[in-house]
């Protein structure tokens, strides 16, 4: 073949430039649907934002884009509201529920991953009790309450939550724990580590990420709980969503103030994920592949 022959398997530069076209068309288009869903999320998290700084005449304009800043409503909020109270009791009362439910789940993961307690039945029976509507649990758990004489108690709560928290780190966590070689944990045993022993040296601190994801899933869905903390709570307990509704009445709702308080809502699980988003990715993926 001379040097200015053409290869036999040479693409042709039309039919390159052609299916260049058509990757840069393809890249553009996904590119354009990504910003439009992101703007679908993000844009009513951004106005929400921009209603919080607005006084109470340019909330409700939304023609009116530019204009001086204003601390008032969040001022509404946390010093004639007492809002302040109501967030800390959102912050432990979900970071107890979270704790609570890595202790007990951890160790139920940890049976089912190694020892297969119950079998498959057991572990989609785990699952199958979000089958339930939570209106269906909040009667018995107000009675059961009642009379225990635990209403209007945080410790209460956190315990409650409980029963939606668990099945979803036990599930996170199994994955997570067939992932890690029994390798180590029978080395473990052989040095004279007894199972318990092995699972709080070994296990547990190999499986810190994926421990860390399932908490912040138990946290996320504490704090964002309502009708569990509306009806078994009063003014001591009261949750942060719960007074954040109690700002819409029939004489009127507080707009720039519901905006702040949901802001300040939206902001600790942000922050947290933002914080700990790597380890989070890991561990929710961790299981899925082994």
């Amino acid at each position: 073949m001379t040097a200015g022959s053409a290869s036999p398997f040479a693409v042709p530069r039309t039919a390159a430039s052609r299916t260049s076209r058509r990757f840069q068309l393809g890249t553009a288009l996904t590119h354009v649907v990504l910003i439009a869903a992101c703007l679908a999320i993000l844009l009513p998290v951004l106005w929400t934002a921009r209603t919080s700084f607005a006084t109470r005449r340019i909330a409700y304009d939304p023609a009116t884009l530019l204009f001086t800043p204003t601390l008032d409503n969040y001022a509404t909020i946390f010093v004639e509201e007492t809002f302040l109270k109501y967030f800390w009791n959102s912050l432990w009362i979900g970071l107890a529920s979270a704790a609570f439910s890595l202790a007990v789940g951890s160790l139920a993961a940890y049976s089912i991953a190694r020892f297969r307690t119950g079998g498959q039945p057991f572990s989609l029976a785990v699952l199958g009790t979000q089958m339930l509507p939570p209106v269906a649990l909040i009667i018995p758990f107000y009675l059961l309450a009642q009379r225990a004489g635990l209403l209007d108690k945080g410790w209460a709560l956190a315990l409650v939550y409980l029963s939606f928290n668990l099945p979803f780190v036990v599930w996170i966590l199994i994955g997570f724990f067939q992932g890690i070689p029994r390798e180590l944990e029978e080395a473990a045993l052989v040095d004279g580590s007894g199972r318990l022993g092995a699972f709080w040296r070994i296990v547990v601190p190999l499986s810190l990420p994926g421990m860390l994801a399932a908490g912040v899933f138990a946290f996320v869905l504490s704090w964002n709980e309502f009708l569990f903390a509306l009806v078994l709570t009063g003014r001591n307990a009261k949750t942060f969503p719960v007074a954040l509704a109690g700002l819409m009445s029939s004489q009127g709702d507080q707009i720039g103030a519901i905006c702040a308080a949901t802001i300040t809502m939206i902001a600790p699980i942000v922050a947290l994920t933002w914080v700990i988003q790597r380890f989070l990715v890991r561990g929710l993926t961790f299981g899925a592949v082994k």
